[in-house]
């Protein structure tokens, strides 16, 4: 879920929801990943697959679905075959040969690829250990990964073929969470040549879904004035916060147009969380 360069998951990451549950459940992940891919394929059906898209500088929309394509693939063999070392991701990352896509062919490809993925998931079940490139070394990292995977890169092919983009309320919120813990391993905070620092005394983030029913509590505090960053739900004041709707607000912490999105603070603050907590897109 990046631009051409590196691996899609980069290094270690931090824990998921709670204990590595995540608030959609098991079930309802393994349907979001076929119920998103066919949003996808919705929006680009006549589409030019050659077409660039905006949010991944370097792909076009026919290189972008093969992308997601392998992605499913390469999470179906991981649990597939019970792997308990790393499988390979060449085949989700080297796209210089798909320049010139047949739209048709992709669009059964994908939805092959979202309903084998799923059945595989269901049949192993939630917490069958299987390899992952972050702690929760379980089938539920991949249901939940995937889903996303599949959200933001329907945002991405809705940009591209001139679509709308939404997406239920409890899934952006989901993303969101996960997106948090990704946001508290080492490679997201610690010192390093070129990198901007993060941590320091007063920084905090608020970010806040101006659209969503009180029942799903869809704010965040992000704290990193400690040793490591730590974030809650919940209506705190901050140094720097973002206001918008909840899908907008998913689009702008994975950098791409969010047009609704109102910055109030220390903007500058915010961008450089943005850009640490993101080190796995790159």
């Amino acid at each position: 879920m990046r631009p051409p360069a590196g691996k899609p998951f980069g290094g270690p990451l931090a824990g998921q929801y709670g204990d590595g549950m995540s608030a959609l459940g098991f079930d309802r992940c393994c349907a979001e990943i076929v119920a998103q891919t066919d949003l996808l394929r919705d929006h680009v059906r006549g589409a030019d697959m050659r077409g660039p898209v905006p949010s991944c500088p370097g792909w076009n929309l026919g290189q972008l679905l093969r992308h997601l394509g392998e992605a499913h693939r390469w999470a179906e063999t991981v649990v597939r075959t019970r792997a308990g070392e790393e499988v390979s991701d060449a085949r989700v990352n080297d796209l210089a040969g798909y320049l010139d896509e047949d739209g048709v062919e992709l669009d059964g490809w994908l939805a092959e690829g979202a309903a084998r993925l799923a059945d595989t998931l269901r049949q192993a079940g939630p917490d069958l250990p299987v390899w992952s490139p972050g702690p929760d070394e379980t089938v539920l990292f991949w249901a939940r990964r995937m889903t996303h995977e599949t959200v933001v890169h329907r945002a991405d092919a809705a940009l591209a073929a001139g679509a709308e983009f939404a997406v239920a309320p409890e899934v952006a919120v989901d993303a969101l969470d996960e997106w948090m813990h990704f946001g508290t391993s080492p490679e997201a905070f610690g010192t390093g040549a070129g990198q901007p620092e993060l941590l320091g005394p007063g920084r905090t983030l608020h970010l806040h879904a101006t659209d969503t029913a009180p029942e799903l509590v869809a704010e965040w505090l992000v704290d990193l004035t400690g040793a490591a960053p730590a974030w809650r739900r919940g209506h705190e004041r901050a140094a720097a916060a973002a206001r918008g709707p909840v899908a907008d607000l998913l689009l702008f912490v994975y950098r791409r147009p969010a047009a609704s999105i109102e910055v109030l603070g220390d903007a500058d603050l915010l961008d450089v969380w943005r850009r640490r907590t993101g080190f796995w897109l790159e």
